[in-house]
């Protein structure tokens, strides 16, 4: 008995020496976030946008995988605020997760929030941003993920990394443009520039003075850290006369591929190495919009920053006073090029894809149009033929609820606040990208989530549909990563289309860009007790009802169970 009780006291050491080994270089890191009213100037106009800390972009975090982030929020704006930590997993802590009413109830004005979690086992690029109505135009920032100390990237150390924040400015307030959507039920006025890292670039009025800068040297690899943080648009990014080496996609590392050219949906990163091996000068960096909905207004402007060679050649040649380079971008509408890049993601080796699915839903995303209410006046019904824009998945338009947040409803077991009658599959069958009858335009509004049990392996097949207009739907699931194991064109077809899965090396991502008129196949093992909203990422689509979610019950034990709520969490 006394050799067993040694042998366990031994391997007792052992396991308390590995953990600490493993935390040994982990850190607490704590921030405060003033989210306040800032003068910024652009496009010749000065706005008191929402800011944090007064800076614009916000601050960038940089991390280590392991650490935890302790972030105060203090809200000294005239405006309700929340912040999402986008793409961090938060196991078991949803409560920092950030979407509002969904995981907490809004940090009211004057009030305060501490958001705490811990980020393990991802490394790379996420970024973090506003969750509350319109703020994130102007509230957003990187959130940097280094390996842990000793460890290294799997790719040559670059000599520089530079974040790379894709914007979208409107020369107003945006709270005024979505409350004027909101009133009149047309689509929101599109934006009036895109940003580099909150710059618009020389390409707009007033702007060419304050142009992003990105040095680089020759015979230098940098990394690059692109995040598309636009409100509404997918957007394509190049660099004048430079390869891009793609490396890593929302904090999980890539099998590397070389391209000229990247797109980003809304909310996902994409880190790619650029090498300094073009003769010294100055070369733009543009980007601009991918537009797949047919007949939809757009912002077809494009915002540039400067690769600038700081190389003594180039400064002897007094290459700073040269115009720079200009990329050829595509066209606006070039699915072709979308779908190539898109079909490139590899992980970095063999992965274990969740096969024998529990949960095999299928779910429908796209617009619909709502007749005019009796007691509305035609001002408020400014949609197409006199109508009021909104959106769905599976025929349900997501409503949030207004007194309590739906994790608090849950946790407290709180009545009449939600659902758990979300429909795994369409109510209805039809040819999705066909040509859709009018009656099934407008959609059945609720608060619906759909249960899924604790370990349960889950496969959603996402298909765009063409209702109102088709168009490329960036997908965003909140608390989890997720293998892409598929994508395609049409109506997904389980005989023919099942041949395509990738069950080898899919990519990982948190935001899946849907192809427009198309589908794509996602698949993850539900091991993050919560309730986790699933939206597309363009704003406009969310306030019209373009979201789902996830309530993930407790599993067996602490571990798999959710930390209970903090003291601090704010009460609606």
């Amino acid at each position: 008995m006394e050799i067993f009780n040694n042998f366990s006291f031994l391997l007792l050491a052992v396991f308390i020496v590995f953990c600490s080994a493993l935390s040994a270089d982990a850190e607490v890191q704590r921030h405060k976030f003033v989210i306040e009213a800032t003068k910024v100037k652009r496009l010749c106009k000065t706005h008191n946008s929402i800011t944090v800390n007064g800076m614009f972009p916000g601050p960038t975090l940089e991390i280590k995988n392991g650490d935890t982030l302790e972030v105060l929020v203090v809200n000294k704006a005239r405006y309700n605020v929340t912040i999402h930590w986008h793409g961090v997993r938060q196991m078991r802590t949803g409560w920092a997760d950030g979407p509002e009413f969904v995981t907490q109830c809004p940090i009211r004005p004057g009030g305060s929030y501490t958001y705490r979690f811990t980020v393990q086992g991802q490394e790379g690029t996420l970024w973090w941003h506003a969750h509350s109505s319109w703020l994130r135009a102007t509230v957003y920032g990187a959130l940097i993920i280094r390996p842990r100390d000793g460890e290294s990237y799997p790719f040559p150390k670059p000599k520089r990394e530079t974040p790379i924040l894709l914007g979208e400015w409107w020369d107003t307030n945006p709270i005024d443009v979505v409350r004027e959507a909101t009133r009149t039920g047309a689509a929101p006025n599109v934006s009036d520039a895109y940003t580099i890292n909150a710059q618009p670039g020389d390409l707009y009025r007033c702007s060419s003075k304050e142009t992003t800068i990105v040095p680089i040297d020759s015979g230098e690899t940098n990394l690059l850290r692109v995040i598309n943080a636009a409100l509404n648009q997918p957007l394509f990014f190049k660099v004048a006369n430079h390869k891009l080496t793609v490396v890593g996609a929302d904090a999980s590392y890539t099998k590397p591929f070389t391209t000229s050219v990247l797109m980003l949906g809304p909310g996902q990163t994409t880190d790619v190495l650029i090498q300094g091996d073009q003769p010294p000068s100055r070369y733009y960096m543009a980007a601009r919009a991918y537009q797949s909905a047919q007949n939809a207004p757009f912002d077809n402007t494009t915002t540039t920053a400067i690769l600038e060679y700081k190389s003594a050649s180039c400064a002897a040649k007094k290459c700073n006073a040269a115009t720079p380079v200009m990329p050829s971008l595509p066209a606006y509408n070039d699915t072709n090029t979308v779908t190539a890049f898109s079909k490139s993601f590899r992980s970095r080796q063999k992965v274990e894809v969740p096969t024998d699915i529990d949960e095999n839903l299928f779910f429908t995303v796209g617009l619909g149009l709502n007749s005019c209410p009796p007691n509305f006046r035609k001002r408020h019904c400014q949609g197409p033929n006199g109508t009021r824009f909104t959106a769905s998945m599976n025929n349900v338009s997501f409503v949030l609820p207004q007194n309590f947040s739906l994790l608090q409803a849950h946790q407290q077991g709180i009545p009449g606040v939600f659902t758990t009658d979300f429909p795994g599959t369409p109510p209805l069958k039809f040819d999705y990208t066909g040509n859709v009858s009018r009656s099934l335009f407008q959609p059945v509004p609720g608060t619906k989530l759909y249960k899924l049990k604790y370990g349960s392996r889950v496969q959603i097949v996402i298909q765009d549909t063409s209702i109102v207009t088709p168009e490329n739907h960036p997908i965003h699931l909140h608390g989890y990563d997720f293998y892409i194991i598929a994508e395609g064109f049409g109506n997904f077809n389980p005989k023919r289309d099942t041949s395509k899965f990738n069950l080898v090396d899919p990519p990982m991502r948190n935001t899946v860009a849907v192809p427009v008129n198309g589908w794509a196949v996602i698949r993850f093992v539900a091991d993050n007790p919560g309730v986790w909203l699933m939206h597309c990422h363009l704003d406009v689509h969310i306030g019209w009802g373009l979201a789902m979610a996830f309530l993930v019950e407790n599993g067996v034990g602490e571990l798999q169970t959710i930390q209970p709520p903090p003291s601090d969490l704010p009460i609606c």
